[in-house]
């Protein structure tokens, strides 16, 4: 019987690792090396081709919303098989260019099954993974986020020697099989989200709505302080320190590499010091990081630091999810209520962030340090929110 247990919670993981390789991986990071060689094909302008890439930031954003009020309707299980299809779907689309509205709505339904299954792929398998094992597990789930963007700086430049319409239909199709390969490995809903399917979760205590708000503004900044290296790497390498566009590829493969270790490794450190104590380890040595990638200009020493950036936009999803588990112990309904909200604070900030040091960096003359700085500053903010959340919790703070 316990066999038999671990076989299910196996295949529960290797389902939502498909589901985040698929809605996440691949829809949104797939996009960046494409990006040139769509200006270059003159499948459409410039500034459209960057128009259609945050359109996958506004659906996740979209999808982070209706998520859990459709997943009421037709059962997590089937929700998270149809946006698996919608993305593959979304792939095959895109290979035929007949227009930038077509384009936009495709790319925008790719992020709207990607934010669809950020919100409902841990709820829908943890619950079948032993509590001591759940932090590596959700890191195992989410893996398959840092699995696309290796592939994206990999398998998608050599899909391109052969053409960019078969690139397209390339990722279709191996987003269409591993939908196929993970079709019978969901589990059902569990006792406990059965039970309160139709039921509003209950209002948390005091002091936990407090750690949820101060989580929230805490996962907001994170979303803030990843997306400078997230989208500006590659340029900061190529233009930025004037090494060229083929060690800038090299270094997104090292982040690529660092996107597939964070996971299980920040998910596997929660379980053995606390989600809350991994939260501080994380956040404190990004930040260092950041600061050195600002200063050094040694080759060895910057791959280094990239491996150890690319771990924290992937290798932050199990730790987030730890602490919400951690604040509301044993309330899976409610669980899932809240990282659907942080889901949606942290897809809001980042589509904000995104455009905002767009617009800097244009306003700035292209000066990379300067969005390094803010996104490092961001993150040690999040940091001294915990020694807030400290200080107001003792007697006589305002909490109490």
């Amino acid at each position: 019987m316990i066999a038999e247990d671990r076989g299910a919670a196996a295949r529960a993981i290797f389902a939502g690792l498909c589901a985040s390789l698929v809605g996440i991986g691949l829809a949104r990071f797939g996009y960046t090396p494409l990006i040139p060689p769509l200006i270059e094909a003159h499948w459409f302008a410039a500034q459209d081709v960057v128009y259609l890439g945050a359109a996958n930031l506004v659906g996740y954003l979209v999808g982070a919303l209706v998520g859990r009020p459709l997943a009421a309707r037709l059962t997590p299980r089937a929700t998270l098989r149809v946006m698996m299809l919608l993305a593959s779907l979304a792939f095959f689309a895109c290979a035929f260019p007949l227009s930038v509205s077509w384009f936009f709505v495709w790319r925008l339904l790719s992020g709207v099954s990607g934010g669809i299954i950020m919100v409902l792929v841990a709820s829908t398998v943890l619950p079948h993974v032993p509590i001591e094992r759940r932090g590596m597990a959700s890191g195992a789930i989410f893996l398959g986020v840092g699995v696309g963007i290796a592939a994206s700086g990999t398998v998608v430049p050599m899909l391109l020697g052969v053409g960019l319409r078969e690139t397209w239909l390339g990722l279709g199709a191996v987003a269409l099989i591993l939908s196929i390969a993970s079709w019978f490995c969901w589990p059902g809903a569990s006792p406990v989200h059965a039970a309160g399917a139709g039921a509003r979760p209950a209002a948390p205590a005091v002091g936990a709505r407090f750690d949820l708000n101060v989580l929230y503004v805490q996962y907001a900044l994170m979303a803030i302080g990843l997306v400078p290296l997230m989208v500006f790497l590659v340029d900061y390498v190529a233009r930025g320190l004037g090494w060229g566009t083929h060690t800038a590829a090299l270094f997104w493969i090292a982040y690529g590499v660092g996107a597939i270790a964070g996971p299980m490794f920040y998910g596997a450190l929660s379980d053995r010091i606390g989600p809350t104590r991994t939260s501080q380890l994380a956040l404190c040595m990004q930040a260092g990081v950041i600061g050195l990638m600002m200063f050094s200009h040694n080759h060895v020493v910057l791959i280094a630091a990239t491996v150890v950036v690319g771990s924290f936009p992937p290798g932050i999803v199990p730790i987030v999810l730890g602490r919400v588990h951690q604040i509301l112990p044993g309330d899976a309904h409610g669980q899932s209520a809240v990282w659907s909200r942080a889901t949606t604070v942290f897809a809001l900030f980042q589509a904000l962030a995104g455009y905002g040091y767009s617009y800097l960096f244009a306003r700035s003359g292209g000066d990379h340090r300067l969005l390094m700085g803010i996104g490092a500053g961001a993150l040690l903010i999040a940091v001294l929110a915990d020694g807030v959340k400290k200080v107001l919790a003792k007697p006589g703070g305002a909490l109490l």
